[in-house]
């Protein structure tokens, strides 16, 4: 017996004190209200209304029902909006990843969205290379990760792509630091610093492929995982990293220089299992996209307050001055 149906009439048929009148709330006719409301007094051996005077009345039993079945119908009303909390993503722990380099504002832009699109959902964050999220999530340790394409992976299903720019990362004092964009093959002899290949595999070889088309075969490839290390190796001189304006913006030592025709650009995007996936995934795989993409600062200090613009920018292009920090002076 659905008992929940039956309750439903039941309060019902208690609130009106009419059958009729029941039945028309309910939408449905009164001979199969009153079968459901006989079912219910069989199921629980006890009448519920007395129906001996014109007027239907509660008796002792069903005065007491009422106060119960209202507790009951509430709860399963609670329950349903929970389970369907839970089936949009909105509840739960979603396990999610983000490249080791991601900077604060971005991690902060991203969960304060999260927060504001998915309050009961909670967020597993964990810092992981591409080449590690990619193992994680084909091991379903992982719900969602935010990887460096290319990645040549089965089985997974891909959020929106954000291109970002990247530029050499040099020297302030270096000759080529004084150029508002640099050639790629300026920079032959000079060593490439760049991410160890399982970081992030499809990025490195796409990475290589790119310097060597446009005139620049590295010395050598010297490998850096930690940014700090990576800044070190530039600092030392001899050698050049190729990343993102972002990461310039740690070390007031370092210029950042577009390269001439933009040839390398890196492109991020959420993945998750095309199985069993997360419901949470593809919001996450959308609001990632939306911190990464923006292209504009909003109004005043960097804030993520704004109901209508809640995430910072990450990247701008801007005029390019030497004797600047970052190499780039904001508009």
């Amino acid at each position: 017996m659905d008992l929940l149906r039956h309750l439903r009439h039941f309060v019902v048929v208690a609130r009106e004190l009419h059958f009729e009148r029941a039945a028309e709330v309910l939408g449905m006719a009164q001979p199969p209200l009153s079968q459901s409301i006989q079912r219910l007094e069989r199921e629980l051996g006890a009448v519920l209304f007395d129906r001996s005077q014109r007027q239907v009345r509660l008796t002792p039993a069903g005065q007491l029902l009422l106060g119960e079945a209202d507790e009951l119908l509430a709860g399963e009303r609670r329950l349903r909006n929970l389970i369907d909390q839970v089936r949009r993503g909105a509840l739960g722990v979603l396990r999610a990843g983000v490249p080791p380099e991601t900077p604060a504002v971005t991690l902060r832009a991203l969960l304060d969205g999260l927060t504001a699109r998915a309050p009961g959902l909670d967020l597993d964050l964990h810092e992981l290379t591409t080449g590690e999220q990619l193992r994680m999530l084909t091991e379903g340790r992982l719900d969602v990760g935010l990887l460096h394409q290319p990645v040549d992976a089965a089985g997974l299903r891909f959020g929106p792509a954000v291109d970002v720019p990247v530029g050499v990362l040099l020297p302030r004092a270096a000759p080529l630091a004084r150029a508002r964009q640099v050639e790629l093959a300026d920079l032959a002899g000079l060593d490439l610093i760049a991410a160890p290949p399982a970081t992030a595999a499809g990025w490195h070889d796409h990475l290589l492929a790119v310097c060597r088309e446009h005139g620049f075969t590295p010395a050598r490839v010297r490998h850096a995982r930690n940014p700090e290390f990576l800044f070190g190796l530039v600092l030392a001189g001899g050698a050049v990293a190729v990343e993102p304006e972002a990461v310039a913006r740690r070390e007031p030592r370092i210029a950042w220089r577009p390269i001439v025709g933009a040839p390398l650009v890196r492109r991020t995007s959420a993945a998750w299992p095309s199985r069993a996936a997360h419901p949470a995934a593809p919001m996450f795989g959308q609001l990632a996209a939306e911190v990464l993409g923006l292209a504009e600062p909003p109004p005043g200090p960097a804030t993520i307050a704004s109901a209508a613009r809640p995430w910072p920018v990450l990247f701008e292009a801007g005029e390019v001055v030497p004797d600047h920090p970052s190499g780039v002076v904001r508009s």
